[in-house]
């Protein structure tokens, strides 16, 4: 699977920018941008949102390459939801895999959507 540098890289050389063209037109730097592409930086929502627009993309098709753990949400949501934490540490301890995991939300999207056409 591709990187989100790589998946910005690849759509930037689609349009024919070169990456200080690019950088200029979202208002950082080319240092900065060669280290997104990189994978050594990672841009901020403002960022991602400019990245998308100047290469005609959307913001989902950048995030689907964007590996990042959301450490902040997950953080807010077991301090505010003991639950959920729970939940989080049952998951890591009995070794569910990220299939599995999708695979659950496809399934619940499925039957929800199922309950809504009847």
């Amino acid at each position: 699977m591709k990187t989100l540098g790589e998946r910005i890289r690849e759509l930037r050389e689609q349009r024919d920018l070169s990456l200080r063209e690019l950088a200029s037109q979202i208002g950082v730097s080319a240092a900065f941008m060669s280290d997104v592409e990189l994978g050594r930086r990672n841009p901020s929502d403002k960022h991602m949102k400019d990245i998308a627009r100047t290469l005609l993309a959307s913001l989902d098709d950048l995030r689907e390459f964007d590996t990042r753990p959301p450490l902040q949400e997950l953080r807010r949501a077991t301090l505010t939801d003991p639950q959920m934490g729970f939940a989080f540490r049952r998951m890591m301890d009995e070794g569910v895999s990220s299939e599995e995991l999708l695979d659950f939300l496809e399934r619940r999207d499925r039957e929800s959507q199922d309950e809504g056409s009847d």
